[in-house]
């Protein structure tokens, strides 16, 4: 059996064009960084991830197409996530401004809204969000 295989799934946005882009910037290491809403973890009941854990990452198709191992991972405020974890992302995000407006679209989507089981859900500067840090450790 692959080594990859009792991985727990890391899935980037929701399937279709958007999460393509992310998980071909992943492959590229253009991506090294991203950003979660504290919101969805307590919703779901998933514990918080640990550095040191691996994860496969699936394609829309849901296609295991990488393993990724966490390097840190940080609770913060939405207003203190820095510029150089916005950059890292690899989303060709310049400025904090545009990074946090498209982040904002995205929790604020109807598929956010409805997979938190809020649909008033809306963040602010002191909304916590899950920062993480990882490195592909095996493409697949």
């Amino acid at each position: 059996m692959p080594s990859h295989e009792p991985l727990p799934r890391f899935e980037f946005a929701f399937p279709g064009p958007l999460r393509d882009r992310l998980v071909a910037a992943v492959l590229s290491g253009a991506k090294t960084t991203t950003t979660g809403l504290l919101a969805d973890y307590e919703h779901q009941g998933d514990p918080l991830p640990q550095a040191g854990e691996r994860y496969q990452v699936p394609d829309s198709d849901g296609h295991p197409v990488a393993v990724i191992e966490l390097t840190d991972v940080r609770v913060l405020r939405l207003a203190d996530v820095d510029r150089q974890h916005a950059v890292d992302e690899g989303e060709g995000h310049e400025t904090l401004a545009d990074w946090r407006a498209d982040h904002e679209t995205f929790w604020h989507s109807r598929e956010m809204r409805e997979a938190l089981g809020d649909p008033g859900f809306g963040v602010d500067d002191d909304t916590l969000v899950v920062t993480q840090r990882f490195r592909v450790a095996e493409s697949l």
